[in-house]
């Protein structure tokens, strides 16, 4: 005999942020091995509840309070020993000093897993018994890294807190580039450099009766300008015992001084210098393109409090607070409307570029009970504009919960999720740099095997050694990364890294729920079918009274038109309601049970068949493309309600788009009668419709298509979680009012609107191709620029094509903040 016991995730671990989270795997290995634990999984939930462990266990060998107590306690010594951390930290300019850091952060002893971005994100798992964030900390100071003085994004968001029993906390000596003269100042020092290097070229060349000495000493100051930056970076990494690009070039450039050939020292320092600023300024772009997200949100709120209203700090503001907003000013909070009508304009968030017309809630109870089923029509996200009336809302999330907040904190955490692409330029540098070392080295020597002076064997290593730097390789990627997702966020899409959007543009298959997604979600009864003996109303009153315990969609609409079918009359009260997942819900009705459900809910698990009657009237309906749920009381066919639901407007077209886009196979699963999903997917444009499937076979299905191709899985983010999980690409739709999609897609289109998913897809197509002609820029220049330096090409053009390619790879990254939609 096997029980089994459900524990929701953050309840047995607080502290871990997703389902994926190594603890989780830890406390599944160690609970597995108990006495009379059978099996322990994760399920995906819907609504906003997080995930759940699934305890299977034997109860005449291990008690149920004996489990709960043992599952508890080893999520408590996860939670105690494990440390989980996210910091947004200034000091991390690009990605080689990215990499450099998390190599750093990796040799902690006692840090287990760690992730560092050029857009300044930490994210880190840590083993506290052999560490703490006093030594993580103390590591990042001698590092120059900081917190940022918000710590996130995000006002009022949650920040992880830097404090440690010792009190140690980060100092303020970060490493940005604002030392001396703002934010620009190694630009400053990079075009001074230049400016020196042109002045000394120019007397040298130009001037017969200038000193002999000044060209030089000019140049030497060039040297300092040009070298500044890079001669830190290069000491802290040689402090560490770390040899990268940075070092090559001061080698070089040093080099090239008791060669005589100080000038072509000065252009080198010169155009690295220049580079390192510009590619900083890029990376920075990119960052405050994200960054910008958070500013949307006003810094305080109008709020009626004991019958006053008043002034106060969005972070101040607590659920169940009404807040007031007057015309053209941007909402503080997430909420529903309480009074009032207006335009909204929600493209901050959801990327719509029409403001959309808003009306207050008809039930403010019902909607304060459940937040999350709140019409679309009625429902406001902070950082959106009103228009030109004023309106009361009430605030269901605080400022560091709101649909913007996670958004923000989710975006700028993106990058750590490295692209295909990504992680091969990073294994190909890791051989690549030493392998050009040991050439840079092998001709040093070359004056032994030919007939030269050491000097021109020197001078030929230190230009193989500018052209093999991988300095554009370096950047290739994470600069179209990072302005691929914040073009996306702007255009009300999160992509969460690089690898979902490259993924997404290399798709050929995709798969969509139906209701929701192709339709709008809100069916409508459209027959009602009383059986023999049984009158409309009864059939309506039986089903209204058990669905409207139910969040189903189809519950929801059954209720809200069969209460306007029975105009008043009195319903009977439902009590006890159980799922039965994926097929229907069970409930006790003036003390009979009352079953209301798909076909497929009876003649199974001991609930009896439906009558001849009854079963006639489903399969009529069915063919005519209807919804049918069957209704029983006691022993009594009450009858069948046919529903219907509207495709969504434009959906042909939008999958026109897909396909013009190389998705070639469209597919719809569905949970409805197989002839209802055929009916739609013919309305809407699609050849192929599986229906009848439970969340199970969904799964099953993406896994069979997933055989083939890859795939994506596009539905609501609640009742698809599984599917999406198991998809190549996990793409959610209405992501601003749903938790649960916002965390388990890799997608999420912030509305829901489908035409949001043609913009992604042609996105990470324009992203995927600036990456390649990133890369296929960066390789091809090393490949021309080292046989080339071999064989006699000087250190000044050398410099001039290398650093010319990092500009040129960084420019056309950025090119994507730019792009606009077809």
């Amino acid at each position: 005999m096997t029980e089994k016991l459900s524990l929701d995730i953050a309840i047995v671990l607080p502290d871990v942020q997703d389902e994926a989270d190594a603890c989780v795997e830890r406390l599944i290995k160690e609970a597995q091995g108990q006495p009379g634990v059978e099996r322990i999984h994760i399920v995906a939930k819907g609504g906003t509840a997080a995930a759940e462990l699934c305890i299977h266990y034997d109860p005449d060998v291990i008690e149920l309070a004996r489990v709960r107590a043992l599952i508890l306690r080893a999520g408590a010594a996860c939670t105690e020993r494990y440390g989980h951390v996210v910091w947004q930290v200034n000091g991390i300019t690009h990605t080689r000093r990215a990499r450099s850091i998390e190599d750093e952060l990796s040799r902690i002893p006692g840090v287990l897993e760690v992730d560092v971005s050029a857009a300044g994100s930490i994210k880190m798992e840590y083993d506290r018994t052999r560490t703490n964030e006093t030594e993580i900390w103390e590591s990042l100071i001698s590092l120059k890294v900081s917190l940022r003085q918000d710590g996130n994004p995000v006002r009022g968001a949650s920040v992880p807190s830097v404090k440690t029993d010792t009190n140690v906390e980060p100092d303020d000596h970060s490493h940005k580039h604002g030392e001396f003269l703002g934010d620009n100042t190694e630009l400053i020092f990079a075009l001074t450099c230049g400016a020196l290097l042109a002045i000394g070229f120019g007397i040298e060349k130009l001037t017969a009766d200038a000193p002999p000495w000044l060209p030089s000493a000019l140049y030497l100051v060039a040297y300092f300008f040009g070298g500044f930056f890079t001669l830190r970076e290069a000491a802290d990494n040689l402090r560490r015992k770390r040899f990268e690009i940075d070092t090559l070039m001061l080698v070089a450039a040093a080099g090239a001084i008791p060669l005589g050939a100080l000038a072509e020292g000065a252009l080198l320092l010169f155009l690295f210098s220049l580079g390192h600023a510009l590619e900083h300024y890029a990376m920075g772009r990119a960052r405050r393109a994200i960054e910008a997200l958070a500013e949307l949100a006003p810094d305080t709120a109008n709020v009626r409090r004991g019958g006053q209203i008043t002034e106060i700090a969005v972070e101040d503001l607590a659920v169940g607070d009404v807040v007031i907003v007057r015309p053209n000013e941007r909402l503080p909070a997430d909420g529903f409307l309480v009074q009032g009508m207006s335009s909204i304009n929600q493209a901050p968030v959801t990327g719509e570029s029409i403001p959309v017309d808003k009306y207050p809630v008809p039930d403010v109870a019902n909607a304060r009970s459940k937040p999350d089923l709140v019409d679309s029509s009625s429902r406001a996200f902070a950082g959106t504009i009103n228009g030109a009336s004023a309106i009361e809302i009430e605030v269901t999330r605080t400022s560091g919960n709101s649909a913007l907040a996670k958004i923000v904190k989710m975006v700028s955490e993106a990058e750590s999720r490295k692209s295909p692409t990504q992680r091969f330029t990073d294994r190909f540098e890791r051989i690549f740099v030493p392998a050009v070392l040991g050439l840079a080295l092998a001709l040093l020597f070359a004056w032994i095997v030919i007939d030269e002076p050491f000097s021109d064997s020197f001078y030929r290593a230190m230009a193989v050694l500018v052209a093999a730097s991988p300095c554009a390789l370096a950047i290739a990627t994470p600069s179209a990364v990072l302005s691929g997702v914040a073009r996306a966020a702007r255009g009300g899409v999160l992509v969460k890294g690089g690898a979902p959007l490259e993924e997404l543009g290399s798709l050929r298959a995709m798969a969509f729920d139906k209701t929701g997604t192709l339709t709008e979600g809100k069916p409508h009864i459209t027959e009602v079918v009383p059986a023999p003996g049984v009158s409309s109303d009864e059939l309506l009153s039986i089903a209204v009274a058990v669905e409207s315990l139910s969040d189903h969609p189809l519950a929801l609409a059954l209720a809200r038109d069969g209460r306007q079918r029975l105009e008043g009359q009195s319903i009977p009260t439902a009590t006890d309601l159980r799922s039965l997942t994926g097929r229907g819900v069970v409930a006790k009705v003036n003390g009979s049970q009352a079953w209301v459900g798909k076909e497929g809910m009876f003649g199974a698990d001991g609930i009896p068949d439906l009558g001849e009657f009854t079963a006639s009237a489903i399969a009529r309906l069915s063919d005519a493309g209807h919804t049918t749920m069957a209704v029983r009381l006691g022993n009594r066919d009450l009858g069948v309600i046919g529903m219907m639901d509207t495709p969504r407007p434009r959906v042909r077209e939008v999958l026109q788009q897909l396909r013009e886009l190389g998705v070639s196979r469209m597919i719809m699963i569905s949970g409805d009668h197989p002839v209802v999903a055929t009916a739609v997917a013919k309305e809407v444009g699609l050849d192929e419709a599986w229906g009848g499937l439970m969340p199970d076979d969904k799964v099953k299905a993406i896994k069979e298509l997933k055989e083939r191709a890859k795939v994506a899985m596009v539905g609501d983010g609640v009742n698809d979680a599984p599917a999406m999980a198991n998809a190549t690409v996990g793409i959610a739709m209405g992501a601003a009012g749903s938790d649960v999609a916002l965390e388990t897609a890799d997608v999420a289109l912030m509305t829901d609107d489908l035409r949001r998913l043609p913009f992604a897809v042609a996105l990470s197509w324009r992203t995927r191709a600036v990456i390649r002609q990133n890369v296929f820029v960066s390789l091809g220049v090393v490949a021309l620029l080292v046989p080339a330096t071999i064989f006699g090409l000087g250190i000044g053009p050398a410099v001039a094509i290398h650093e010319g390619s990092t500009l040129l790879v960084v420019f056309n990254a950025l090119r994507l903040l730019g792009y606009r939609e077809r």
